[in-house]
This record gives C-alpha cells, structure tokens and sequence, in this order.
C-alpha cells in the first residue's frame, strides 16, 4: 500500500506541471535553453570525428527505440545519445513520453532531473529528482540513488538552497563507493558547507582525500579538493582553457574557493571566464553563471 501510495503521489506532481514552460515556447529550434543571464544557448559544436561517431551512436539508439517504443531502456539509451549531442529539448521529450508509459520508474525521473539542470529549469529538476527518491526508496541500486541525491544537491546548490543542497550531498556521500565518486560529491559538499559557514565541517570532508586516489574520470575534482586542503596553490590550477569542461569545473571552483574566503574581487573574473567560453552546459559553467546572476541581482 504504501508504494502504490508514492506512486499516487508522483504522478498527481506529473500530471500538474506544464509539460514546457512558457520561456521555451518561443525558442528557435537551434536553441537548447535561455541563461539564467537571459542569453540564448546553443550547443558547442564537436569536432568532425566526434560528431560522425555520435551521429552513428544516435542512428542506432533511434532505431533500438523505434523498434521498441515501450521500452524504457531503449527511451534512455536515446535521451542520452541525443544528449551527448547537446540536443538536450529532444531528450527531455523522450523521456517526458516514457514517463507517461511508465510513471513508476525512477530512473526516468532522475535522468530527466538532470537534463533540466541543464537547461536551467532548476525547480523542474528538483521535482523530478525527489519523485525518482520516492521510487527508488528502499531498493538496493546505489548507482541510481547516488546519481539522485547527487543531482539533486546539485539542482538545490544552483538554486542557493544551501541547507537542502547538504541534506542531499549528505545523503550522497556514503553511497559514493569509487574514488571518482568520492572526489566529486566532496566537492560539492565542502562547497556547500563552506557557503554554510560550517568550515571545520568543510574541513572533515578533505580528510579522506590524498593525492594517491585513483580517480579515472573526476580529477578536475580531486585537483580542486588538494587546492582546499592546501598541497596546491590556486596559482597551480588557475591557466585553464574555459573551452574545456575540465577547464571550466576547475575555473570554477577556484573562483569558488576566493569567493567563499572573502575574495569576490578574485573570484568573479574567473566567473567571467568562464562564461566567455564555450561550455554552456557544463555543471561549472552552470554554477559560474549562476553565481553571476545572483551578483547582479544583488547589485540592483
């Protein structure tokens, strides 16, 4: 009783939002989402090779999902391929009909969630990523409720909801199982606590992080936390190519760090960098412009 009691209250949350709000009605086709600056977004472009191969990608995945429509599988498989090509609009679509199909898979809320983090419909993403929570509560997945609370504190971190952001990157950190994960969640959590003012808390998160993790995929993230915990310069880290998701994460980040040790006058022009780059839908660039927004709002 209790599931079928969730899943009656996931789908009255469905069922009463708009399927595209108003500010995305009137967008070209060639635009993905509006900034929280206002500016129109479009997707980078790839390099030839990259594309040709994530067009091959995409052609496939259409036809795995036009051959099976009703399968949820194939619906993220395509929403990510059309992701990996910045088509972020068409995935959302995909997966909004997939959530009509099946209204009890969390999964389907969770990557959604994301992709509206992406395009900057923040209050969306929270709600998708609490309604895939409900679902996946209690089941055995770690992956899938790490991606959740991870996502979900991101979307709350955007949105300068820093106690909700902790409460979710609280909820994240022991299921973060590889150093990749690790390294990421700690420094959304260190970043959360440290905006919080909590800084000995902030200070505990750096404790398990040494230079010797292995970290494959998140390294923008571990150089980031050593910068906190002292054992590299900001000065180390600071000549970044904003063109680049790394570059723009660690930009970020060390604008961050200045920003939250009473340098604003240092951290808003590496903010700036990265906004003149080309990472529109990169989690740092994202936050940058968040952060600027919020700045120009307060300076009215």
């Amino acid at each position: 009783m209790k599931r079928f009691a969730l899943l009656a209250i996931v789908c009255a949350a469905c069922a009463s939002s708009p399927k595209v709000p108003d500010s995305e009605q009137y967008l070209p086709p060639d635009v993905e989402a509006m900034s929280l600056l206002g500016k129109p977004l479009n997707s980078p472009p790839l390099a030839p090779d990259m594309q040709k191969q994530r067009e091959e990608q995409l052609a496939q995945a259409q036809r795995d999902y036009d051959a099976n429509p009703e399968n949820a599988d194939a619906a993220i498989l395509l929403s990510s391929r059309l992701a990996d090509l910045g088509r972020y609009r068409e995935a959302i679509d995909i997966l909004s009909d997939s959530i009509h199909k099946h209204p009890a898979d969390g999964r389907l809320y969770e990557l959604r969630g994301h992709r509206y983090i992406n395009v900057r419909r923040l209050r969306e993403a929270v709600g998708d990523l609490q309604s895939a929570e409900l679902l996946e509560r209690g089941k055995p997945n770690d992956a899938e409720r790490y991606q959740i609370f991870y996502h979900l504190g991101l979307a709350h971190y955007l949105l300068g909801d820093f106690d909700h952001a902790l409460s979710a990157y609280q909820r994240c950190l022991p299921l973060a199982k590889t150093s990749d994960r690790l390294v990421s969640t700690s420094n959304w959590l260190y970043a959360t606590l440290r905006r919080l003012g909590r800084v000995q808390e902030a200070e505990k998160v750096l404790e398990p992080i040494s230079i010797d993790l292995d970290v494959v995929e998140s390294i923008p993230y571990h150089k980031l936390l050593l910068m906190y915990g002292g054992e590299i310069a900001p000065e180390e880290l600071v000549r970044q190519d904003a063109n680049t998701a790394d570059g723009t994460t660690i930009l970020y980040g060390i604008g961050n760090w200045y920003f939250v040790n009473g340098q604003p006058e240092r951290a808003h022009p590496l903010w700036q960098k990265v906004l003149d780059g080309n990472q529109q839908f990169a989690f740092g660039y994202i936050a940058a412009e968040a952060e600027m927004a919020r700045a120009m709002a307060a300076a009215r």
